[in-house]
């Protein structure tokens, strides 16, 4: 058994030193305590990585089919009232959304920025109890009101009873309505009165959009909308006006939920309109993107990135074609992010790595400044024999 625990005794890796031979030094203590530190600070430094999530990205393709793009959008027209302006959202599937409404607020503004009034609904229109009959004629008992869409009705009877109702028409038709004057819908509403109040104001708009997930734009612009000769156009023929000033801040823009870390760099963005008319353009990259927690929850969501451009009214560029269009396409490949958390083992080894290398490199330093006072030293001690 003796024998056995001497061959253990051989095998010791760290042999120990007399402590008589021991010579401590002030370079030895001052060395030490800074290593001391330094070890400390990496430590915690480890211990706060440890606790922690860390966030693991990776790039796969995009493989989903038939799911839907939600767009948040908060936008201000300091320079546009908001019965003019429209939103319309087109794919390359043919989809169209024309004059949006549905989840989308529009604030009137005053010239310095504060709220007038708020209307959930888009413009809107008060539509009238009890006006004349389309025949001329007064309302008989229990009559109901059926105004004329004039020449736009798309089934025999349909009745407009608004002058909202009446452009509506015209827009699916795909006609633009050259005299308002003529509509009595819109003389009974004072709709050219209401463009009239509400000139010199501003609009922020703001809400969501529910598209299909293929590319395609959405875009805000004064004007009804139509289709004409499969070419998208806006009828500003209504606001007697062939001007608009279309400068913007883009308070927020988002395609899909936040997420932790997300930027979008669009929000904040201001752009002053220094040409009469024109279309001013977004070009968005959108980046299909997967966050996971480290609770497994997920949040599909997005990313985009996104270049500028004016196009001005050179050329005979059509003043319908006035506006702020987003135009968007989406990346075949998605980002996914993955909370988790760093292993024990990873931890300890690093824990070992930070005082063996703080330990190792201290002792190096040592070292050199101890050899190198004793080389000094020798070097005096030659200097006063000769």
């Amino acid at each position: 058994m003796e024998g056995l625990m001497n061959k253990l005794r051989h095998l010791d890796a760290y042999p120990k030193v007399n402590e008589d031979f021991y010579s401590r030094t002030l370079s030895g203590g001052f060395i030490t305590l800074v290593s001391s530190v330094v070890m400390l600070l990496l430590f915690f430094s480890e211990i706060r990585l440890y606790l922690h999530p860390v966030v693991e990205t990776k790039l796969v393709v995009d493989s989903s089919r038939g799911e839907t793009l939600r767009i948040n959008f908060d936008v201000t027209f300091p320079a546009i009232a908001c019965s003019i302006l429209s939103l319309d959202a087109i794919d390359i599937s043919g989809e169209q959304h024309l004059d949006v409404k549905h989840d989308i607020v529009k604030e009137r503004l005053d010239v310095n920025g504060n709220v007038i009034e708020v209307r959930p609904d888009g413009v809107g229109s008060r539509k009238m109890e009890k006006p004349l009959q389309r025949q001329g004629g007064r309302l008989e008992h229990n009559e109901t009101y059926c105004g004329s869409c004039y020449g736009a009705e798309s089934i025999d009877g349909e009745c407009c009873n608004s002058c909202e109702e009446v452009r509506d028409a015209y827009r699916k038709k795909g006609w633009a309505m050259s005299n308002l004057d003529l509509i009595e819908q819109c003389k009974r509403e004072g709709f050219f009165q209401k463009i009239k109040d509400e000139e010199g104001e501003g609009c922020n708009i703001y809400g969501s959009l529910e598209v299909k997930k293929v590319a395609g734009n959405f875009h805000f612009a004064p004007g009804k909308s139509f289709d004409q000769s499969n070419i998208h156009v806006h009828d500003l023929q209504a606001f007697r006006k062939n001007r608009f000033n279309l400068s913007h801040t883009i308070n927020r823009l988002a395609f899909g939920d936040h997420f932790p870390g997300v930027v979008n760099p669009l929000d904040g963005v201001q752009w002053m309109q220094k040409q009469p008319i024109g279309m001013y353009q977004y070009f968005i990259k959108v980046v299909p993107t997967m966050y996971k927690d480290e609770n497994g929850h997920t949040i599909q969501s997005n990313q985009f990135s996104v270049t500028e451009h004016f196009k001005g009214a050179e050329r005979g560029l059509l003043d319908n074609l006035a506006g702020v269009f987003f135009i968007y396409d989406l990346s075949p490949i998605k980002v996914t992010f993955a909370e988790g958390h760093v292993s024990f083992l990873h931890f300890l080894t690093n824990v070992c790595a930070i005082v063996g290398g703080v330990f190792a490199v201290s002792g190096i330093i040592d070292s050199c400044i101890y050899h190198g006072q004793k080389a000094m030293e020798k070097k005096m001690e030659i200097g006063k024999f000769n």
